[in-house]
Order: C-alpha cells, then sequence, then structure tokens
C-alpha cells in the first residue's frame, strides 16, 4: 500500500507537469496514480491536493508571493514552485499538521528542487503556517 509520502510525490509530478503545460496530467491523473500504485485512500488523498491546488491556484500563488522576501513567484524554479503550491494548500486547507506538511515538501525539496530549495521552501511554508495558525486560532475563538 502507497503511503502519504508517496501520495505527495505523484502529485507533485502531476502539478509540475502540470505547470509546465501539460495540461492533459490533470485528465491522466487517476491513470497515473494507478501505475504508481497508489491505490484506495492514498489516491482519493492525492487526487484532492490535485483538485484543492489547482482550484485554489491563484489564492495560493498570491499567499506565497507575499512571503517570499525580495522575490517574486515568476523568479521561481517550477518545481520549486509546484512543491510551495502543495505545502501551502495543505497548510491552509487541509487538517494534516503543519510540521508534517513542511517536513515532506523539504524533503520534495531537497529531491527535486535546486540546493537552495529546502530553505526557501522551510521559509516560506514556516512563514505561511504562522499565519494560518494565528487565523484558525482567532476563528476558533470567535465561535466560542
Amino acid at each position: 500500500m502507497a503511503t502519504r509520502t508517496q501520495a505527495r510525490n505523484a502529485v507533485l509530478g502531476i502539478l509540475y507537469a502540470y505547470d509546465i503545460g501539460n495540461h492533459t496530467a490533470i485528465e491522466e491523473a487517476t491513470q497515473i496514480l494507478e501505475e504508481k500504485k497508489i491505490r484506495h485512500k492514498q489516491q482519493d488523498f492525492a487526487l484532492g491536493l490535485i483538485q484543492g491546488v489547482l482550484t485554489n491556484l491563484e489564492n495560493l500563488d498570491t499567499l506565497i508571493n507575499t512571503h517570499l522576501k525580495e522575490w517574486d513567484i515568476s523568479r521561481l524554479g517550477r518545481i520549486e514552485c509546484s512543491i510551495l503550491r502543495l505545502g501551502a494548500y495543505e497548510l491552509c486547507y487541509t487538517q494534516t499538521d503543519a510540521p508534517i506538511v513542511i517536513n515532506e515538501a523539504i524533503e520534495l525539496g531537497k529531491i527535486y528542487g535546486d540546493e537552495n530549495a529546502p530553505r526557501l521552501i522551510n521559509g516560506v511554508l514556516d512563514s505561511i503556517q504562522k499565519i494560518t495558525k494565528t487565523t484558525n486560532t482567532q476563528n476558533l475563538e470567535d465561535t466560542q
């Protein structure tokens, strides 16, 4: 059975392919996941991540851009951008613990990004999780 780490790895490949112009990767996502033996709950998890990132792409890019210091998202490598989108989506829209999301993204950066990718990914996602944690805490306080 595939793990969430393997599912994220496959999702990254699909998001990267989409980002560089291979829009059929989204249509073939289920088949790609099957080929990688990502099935059942993990496949649902992966497809949810893909759909979530694409649905919220503009918001995610704006959020990431806000947390890039003296950089613009357009200057990032496509793989780093895809990793940040995936991580930011998980931090903002899922219940996955922030340390897990950030660690998984850093590991993807080590494998696929350039030598500075892990540090960049860590800094941006850590900054985003601090904001989302504050927002979530405020939302909980507002409902009480």
